[in-house]
């Protein structure tokens, strides 16, 4: 990257912290994203801090690239690598088992950030006696330093002493793992870790790391860079993928029971698993989901849901803050799946058709 695009911040703050800075890669080779990655983190304003890569059984060139910047920055980038393919989550806990820093960050490989980025986070961590420290992140189409579509990931009403509001308000609106650092005794206060062979790895576990927080800071600025490709996950739509963010929603459901939260926060917890697991999941296979089987799925999906959470649509969040038509359709399925199904696809087929022409 050039001089131009990373120029040094002008930040004197004084940090004296250690970072661990825990990069998964998977087939991250094409179009350079990988080094996009690993080149902001090298030019960052501080210096006490590591960079794992840790590569999960790439098939492309991605290992290799990974060994070379090893080789290049060996005070700064120690690379690992999974045993065999076991998802974001299995690489991330492989990191995990040999970070050594007092705060903890995870960055996607295909993403990057400003240079100052973890200056600034670890400062507001330092000036605020935040144990995690969130910041806003930008839509991006290119490999550049300038921001784009600018996401508010938290809201500055959550920041401060978590008392039983701001809780609540994390707990519903966390935002991204990947936009923050965490102080390490958080993530280290239960045996829990994130879980393997499967996607939407963060949603599972982010709530228990959340119940162990006490103080929660934000910098209101997009100094993440969210790149946006069509092989992301968040852009491709599986069965597959469909069955993990559901099973993610009951790791999120399992945790809250095992570590004592579950009572306390069981408006949050029904309103976060219903759009996880029902709602995104539900449209999500309407949309887009082209294998066979799809009515069984969301028949299957409504029944579970009304099994797990009977009387969800009494719930306060998903009364105020869900769309009006989702809301009319999630409704219909409740009475009739076959009547949602057919009416919902005959809206969606009018619809592209009015697009088209």
């Amino acid at each position: 990257m050039s001089s131009q695009l990373y120029r040094r911040s002008r930040i004197t703050t004084a940090i004296d912290m250690k970072l661990s800075v825990i990069v998964p890669v998977y087939n991250m080779a094409s179009g350079g994203k990988v080094q996009y990655c690993l080149d902001s983190l090298l030019h960052q304003t501080i210096s006490d801090y590591e960079v794992i890569a840790v590569d999960d059984c790439s098939a492309d060139d991605s290992y290799s690239i990974l060994c070379g910047y090893a080789e290049r920055f060996p005070d700064k980038i120690r690379v690992l690598r999974c045993d065999r393919n076991r998802h974001q989550g299995g690489a991330k806990n492989l990191g995990l088992q040999t970070a050594s820093g007092d705060w903890i960050s995870f960055i996607d490989a295909d993403d990057w950030v400003c240079p100052d980025y973890y200056e600034r986070l670890l400062a507001e961590a330092a000036r605020t006696g935040a144990d995690c420290v969130g910041t806003d992140y930008s839509l991006v189409y290119a490999h550049t330093m300038t921001p784009g579509k600018p996401v508010h990931n938290n809201k500055e009403e959550q920041c401060g002493e978590l008392d039983e509001a701001r809780m609540r308000s994390l707990m519903v609106d966390f935002g991204s793992l990947c936009v923050k650092i965490f102080d390490r005794r958080i993530i280290f206060s239960t045996p829990s870790r994130f879980p393997e062979d499967m996607f939407y790895e963060d949603n599972a576990i982010a709530k228990t790391w959340i119940s162990r927080m006490h103080r929660f800071a934000y910098i209101p600025e997009p100094l993440y860079y969210y790149y946006q490709h069509g092989d992301s996950t968040v852009h491709t739509v599986t069965k597959s993928r469909l069955q993990d963010r559901c099973r993610a929603a009951q790791i999120m459901l399992e945790e809250a029971k095992r570590y004592g939260y579950y009572d306390r926060f069981r408006d949050e917890l029904e309103y976060s698993f219903t759009v996880l697991f029902y709602q995104n999941t539900l449209f999500s296979a309407m949309r887009a989901m082209k294998e066979r089987g799809r009515y069984r799925f969301v028949t299957e999906l409504a029944a579970q849901m009304k099994k797990t959470f009977p009387d969800f649509q009494k719930n306060r969040y998903y009364v105020d803050r869900t769309d009006p038509e989702e809301k009319h359709y999630m409704a219909m399925q409740m009475r009739s799946p076959l009547r949602f199904y057919v009416q919902y696809l005959l809206l969606w087929a009018y619809r592209d058709l009015r697009a088209r022409g």
